[in-house]
């Protein structure tokens, strides 16, 4: 993949959501910078499976807007700005939601 293939690819999403898609992908970002989106024990803003309860609306509302596609521009901008490790951690967190298969 070339340093300039992901700059000129269409945005996966209607351009009349640009702006929640925006803030939708931030709140993920400090979701997984400050509480990361895994933990080793349900409570609090975990799930009984210990995967992060905002991370997971935020994955079924990016599913509603624009399916697989926007899931995955939003995992690779959480890569991009939050690294490999909380991106991994976000494939878990989001498995089985919309159509999303870890």
């Amino acid at each position: 993949m070339g340093l300039f293939s992901g700059l000129f690819k269409p945005r996966p999403y209607p351009s009349e959501n640009r702006k929640e898609v925006a803030d939708l992908i931030d709140e993920l970002i400090r979701i997984g910078k400050l509480d990361d989106y895994l933990s080793e024990h349900p409570g609090g803003q975990f799930n009984a499976q210990c995967r992060h309860i905002g991370a997971i609306r935020i994955g079924r509302r990016l599913d509603a807007i624009g399916g697989l596609p926007l899931m995955q521009y939003a995992q690779e901008q959480v890569r991009r700005k939050a690294g490999k490790n909380l991106s991994s951690h976000l494939e878990y967190a989001w498995d089985e939601v919309g159509s999303w298969i870890h």
